[in-house]
């Protein structure tokens, strides 16, 4: 529809962090983490953010998911303004928008069983946790119903990363914003989560974020890119446009130099990969 809001709409974000003063005599120095950021994802859109570690796409993430506010400029998600938004008013965002972390295991509470962590939002937004949408969510992302009653590390990290997808989706969120969420992962099992991931993408019609420092893994994923560095978006584009042809000198350098997921590949066997995709149970 054309007047339907877009799904998340950036402009001219900055952040300014102070660091802890080093001197009596003089404050800390300010770090600019973001410096004017703009850019529009459109509902259903699969969008890329992509950069070297440091160049701020941590920090843009926490201000999208309202775990962190914007020293000035406007976040808005489905036409509201969250940027000013007290928490109490930012309950609709919670069940709008979902996180899937970097690091499965850290972002997984060790003393709880599956089951538990997968209803986790539910319970918190006041949700009853019904054993069948833990079923389901399981099955969705590969993993046998059994798993519920298991812990984190009685998994793979690939089976863990899955775990944490179903948590996200349990929501029912309509924008999933994934933060690196194969970069820990065996090469191996890279593949796999993508797959799980962009295959629910597109069967639930999310909207999707997706930031990893691999312009490789965001093109596979991804309709659109954005390019970060220091701070700044320096080059949007489609995915293969951007990786085909890409016009600012700092993404030039990062379409040559930073490892891809194809060429990671090329040294993997193929009984490793037919050994990692057996039944959906990797070995990472």
């Amino acid at each position: 529809m054309a007047d339907q809001p877009l799904a998340l709409r950036v402009r001219d974000v900055t952040r300014d962090y102070t660091r802890p003063r080093t001197s009596l005599r003089r404050p800390g120095p300010v770090v600019h983490a973001l410096r004017g950021v703009s850019f529009d994802v459109a509902p259903g859109e699969r969008f890329g953010i992509v950069g070297e570690s440091g160049c701020g796409k941590s920090t843009l993430l926490r201000i999208l998911a309202g775990l962190d506010r914007p020293t000035s400029g406007s976040v808005e998600v489905d036409g509201t303004d969250i940027a000013g938004l007290p928490e109490r008013r930012l309950r609709f965002l919670r069940e709008r928008l979902q996180l899937v972390f970097q690091d499965p295991m850290s972002s997984l509470d060790p003393r709880m069983r599956v089951r538990d962590i997968i209803a986790e939002p539910l319970v918190a937004q006041g949700h009853p946790a019904h054993g069948e949408r833990v079923a389901e969510l399981l099955q969705a992302v590969g993993l046998p119903a059994e798993a519920a009653g298991r812990y984190p590390h009685q998994f793979s990290g690939g089976q863990r990363q899955r775990i944490s997808i179903a948590r996200a989706l349990a929501p029912r969120p309509g924008i999933l914003v994934a933060d690196e969420p194969v970069s820990a992962l065996d090469v191996s099992v890279r593949a796999q989560v993508l797959n799980v991931v962009t295959d629910l993408v597109a069967e639930l019609s999310l909207t999707l974020v997706f930031v990893s420092h691999d312009l490789s893994v965001v093109r596979r994923v991804c309709d659109r890119v954005a390019v970060m560095h220091e701070g700044r978006i320096v080059e949007t584009g489609t995915t293969d446009e951007v990786y085909e042809n890409p016009q600012h000198p700092y993404t030039q350098r990062l379409v040559a130099a930073v490892p891809t997921l194809a060429k990671a590949l090329a040294g993997v066997s193929a009984a490793d990969l037919a050994a990692a995709t057996l039944s959906g149970k990797d070995r990472s």
